[in-house]
């Protein structure tokens, strides 16, 4: 199996998220991608994040009538903080040798690596699929010392759009695969911000999240700027 693993808060989980993991599977030939919906952080202050519970009922709701896509509350349940490279263990644990693993991630988020918990374990353990992000330029990576075996030329040809895709062979055996998708215009803050001000969401969320969201009544009485 070629399993793709896309994790975040999604809070809440709405179409560009859908998007980008639909792009994913196809471009990549993936047979699922599985969402990983982040625990509650410890000592919780920020009223912006709904509960995980919440969270992963919301994606639940998203993903339910799309068969290659799958749901797994590992860091839900995970007690203290939870690190990619354990989580990326357990998958592997639990979906055996034989599927091979790709971490879906943006490009912001991706620049922040060389701070994660052995992150170069985590390079050699799956391939990584760094979607493009409208605030962030490819070439930043060149800038980064961890990232010195990507070749600039390839990535100034994603900033310009000349090429949508570029597929990097890393020494440790690992694919590491970047592509530029079309921009999404929906992003989780303004959400909120919307459900907060009572503003129409424009078909932002999927219909069956928008309900559920609104039932709950999740983010209305998020009164702090973010």
């Amino acid at each position: 199996m070629r399993l793709g693993l896309l994790g975040g808060s999604f809070n809440p989980v709405h179409r560009c998220h859908l998007s980008i993991a639909q792009s994913a599977r196809q471009l990549l030939n993936l047979d699922r991608v599985l969402f990983i919906p982040t625990g509650d952080p410890p000592h919780k202050q920020s009223r912006t994040l709904a509960d995980a519970q919440h969270r992963y009922r919301m994606v639940e709701l998203a993903i339910q009538d799309i068969p290659e896509f799958a749901l797994t509350d590992i860091e839900i349940r995970r007690t203290g903080k939870s690190y990619s490279i354990d989580t990326v263990r357990a998958i592997q644990q639990e979906y055996g040798p034989d599927t091979s693993l790709f971490f879906i991630i943006g490009l912001d988020a991706f620049l922040d690596l060389p701070s994660w918990k052995e992150a170069g374990l985590l390079l050699k353990t799956c391939d990584f699929v760094v979607i493009s992000r409208p605030s962030t330029r490819f070439v930043t990576l060149a800038s980064v010392p961890f990232f010195n075996e990507v070749p600039r030329d390839r990535l100034e040809a994603l900033d310009a759009a000349t090429q949508d895709r570029a597929d990097v062979p890393l020494a440790n055996g690992r694919i590491l695969t970047f592509l530029r998708l079309p921009p999404c215009e929906s992003s989780a803050s303004e959400i909120r911000a919307r459900l907060r001000d009572g503003r129409p969401l424009a078909n932002l969320l999927p219909p069956l999240v928008e309900s559920y969201i609104l039932r709950e009544g999740l983010y209305r009485e998020d009164g702090e700027r973010f």
